[in-house]
């Protein structure tokens, strides 16, 4: 199961942690883990390329696991993540509940 955890400092998205495998289908054929893997990484490129807020990044790509930490975001970072936590209730929606658990804190860990 991917699981995955936005941070938030009041209303603000601050950043995210997402680690494991869906598990939907065998390695190398894993839709779910393939569109979550492309939003995540599109949203990150995104946000270094298009927005002047400052990020930490941190993939463990042998555990499946990606975090990213904001240090004051902006409205345009913000919106890049919202948009990827919609691209994933979206994935959840279609495929199941039980290859993608979305969890929501106000406690954000250090990257």
């Amino acid at each position: 199961m991917i699981k995955a955890t936005f941070y938030y400092e009041g209303e603000k998205i601050t950043g995210f942690d997402i680690s494991g495998h869906a598990g939907f289908a065998a390695h190398g054929h894993d839709i779910v883990c393939a569109a979550v893997s492309m939003l995540v990484t599109n949203t990150v490129n995104s946000i270094e390329v298009f927005t002047d807020s400052v990020t930490a990044f941190h993939e463990e790509e042998s555990k499946g696991a990606m975090s990213l930490n904001i240090r004051e975001p902006g409205e345009d970072a913000e919106l890049l993540l919202k948009a990827l936590l919609l691209g994933l209730e979206s994935v959840k929606k279609e495929y199941g509940k039980k290859y993608i658990e979305i969890r929501k804190s106000q406690n954000h860990k250090e990257v």
